[in-house]
């Protein structure tokens, strides 16, 4: 669990670097009050694949794709500490047993809310979604703007990234990834 106090104090530190009054009427409780925001930001730190899905796993007879698709999220990227956000889009071939659908929005908030980069928050989903299902075959693809490219460095308002990871049948079948494809366009 993150320690708040610990936080506050780096924060208030953070403003005094800066130039910052931390003790300026408008700064008075920005120190917890961005401590309580990255805490709540990383919170995937504490969750497990086990705690998001809940027992929602269910025998079907199934076995034709699945696709939920344009889960929001929010993440930071590890190199800036900066926001990347986008959609997410997932589909999976089952394989005896498939997910409650609210429980593909929390596997992605659990991993999203945690520092990293894009290519391995899709990694981190699909391989989720193949490891409580047990699906023939997961797809993943997320698209995403990052503030890193946007607001510093290169400046690019328009730029996005799409990140794409295949498993099983829709790695081996040109078909599913197709059809996978083509679900989740427009």
């Amino acid at each position: 669990m993150t320690n708040i106090d610990t936080l506050t104090g780096l924060y208030r530190q953070v403003l005094e670097t800066v130039g910052e009054d931390p003790q300026r009427e408008g700064l008075l409780d920005t120190p917890k009050r961005t401590a309580k925001a990255m805490a709540f930001l990383t919170e995937g730190y504490t969750k497990s694949l086990t705690d998001v899905t809940n027992n929602a796993v269910f025998e079907s007879a199934n076995d034709e794709m699945v696709v939920v698709k344009d889960i929001e999220f929010y993440s930071l990227c590890e190199h800036h500490i900066l926001p990347f956000f986008g959609t997410c889009h997932i589909a999976y071939i089952p394989g005896g047993k498939v997910l409650g659908l609210s429980k593909f929005a929390r596997v992605v908030d659990m991993f999203a809310r945690r520092l990293q980069i894009q290519e391995t928050l899709t990694h981190q989903v699909a391989h989720a979604i193949q490891e409580v299902t047990g699906a023939r075959g997961v797809g993943v693809v997320m698209e995403a703007r990052h503030l890193c490219m946007m607001m510093r460095g290169v400046e690019k308002q328009n730029s996005s990234t799409t990140t794409s990871v295949m498993l099983g049948t829709l790695r081996e079948s040109a078909a599913a990834r197709s059809e996978f494809l083509s679900l989740i366009k427009g």
